[in-house]
């Protein structure tokens, strides 16, 4: 079946999610992690990526990210994962795949889910019961969000930056918002619509999105023919 095109829209907050090759892990070490996190910064510097959010976990990693050209986030992809698989592969003396197939993508309505989404990405280690607390979590943006820890990969949304008059502020009312679980169907429609490669937001958003893209930015109603690869139903996390 035929692949739809991705979504390379200048400025449009993403969710992109990268896995493991058969849930595999693609770190090993704490260098590892620590590796990614620099190489990852120095793509995203070269090719006008803003990084919101990111959290790296065993298997995966996720990333919420504004791309400035059409080219920023393929070429921000290509060189971060010939690095690390380079790395990887020397390292452990290994070969082949690291990756499972493509990495995915979902344009976020900022408005409505870019909030809940860095909420999403930040709790992926307490959802995976590896933590108790986002906090105790190394590898992810939380710590600087909420707690005040320099980290110099991100570039803070304005919607985050809005959070508060001055730092203490948004951290104290970020930290308000982990009070609460996100909702049920919140998580299910950032998975589905990152799983999917669909855009998540309002009716109008995702018409906005299709045209701007040249492409459908939802799936088909059910029971129709698909031209796209069928959707990832085991993509978790």
């Amino acid at each position: 079946m035929s692949r739809l095109g991705r979504y390379f829209l200048a400025d449009q907050p993403l969710h992109v999610i990268q896995r493991g090759n058969n849930r595999e892990p693609i770190f090993f070490d704490p260098e590892d992690y620590q590796l990614y996190l620099t190489w990852l910064g120095e793509a995203a510097s070269a090719q006008g990526v803003r990084l919101h959010a990111y959290v790296l976990m065993t298997n995966h990693v996720h990333l919420l990210l504004s791309p400035r050209t059409a080219t920023s986030l393929p070429r921000l992809m290509q060189s971060l994962g010939r690095r690390y698989v380079g790395h990887v592969n020397r390292t452990y003396r290994r070969s082949g795949t690291l990756w499972e197939g493509r990495y995915r993508a979902a344009p976020i309505e900022a408005d409505f889910y870019l909030l809940a989404c860095q909420r999403y990405i930040e709790l992926n280690p307490v959802r995976a019961r590896m933590t108790k607390r986002p906090g105790d979590y190394p590898w992810s943006s939380y710590r600087a969000h909420a707690e005040g820890e320099a980290d110099p990969l991100l570039s803070d949304h304005p919607l985050y930056l809005a959070l508060g008059g001055n730092p203490e502020a948004r951290r104290k009312a970020y930290r308000a918002l982990f009070r609460a679980a996100l909702p049920r169907e919140t998580v299910d429609a950032l998975r589905a619509a990152t799983n999917g490669g669909w855009a998540l937001g309002s009716d109008r958003f995702k018409a906005r999105i299709a045209r701007m893209a040249g492409r459908r930015a939802t799936p088909l109603p059910a029971g129709r023919p698909r031209n796209d690869q069928d959707e990832d139903r085991q993509g978790r996390g």
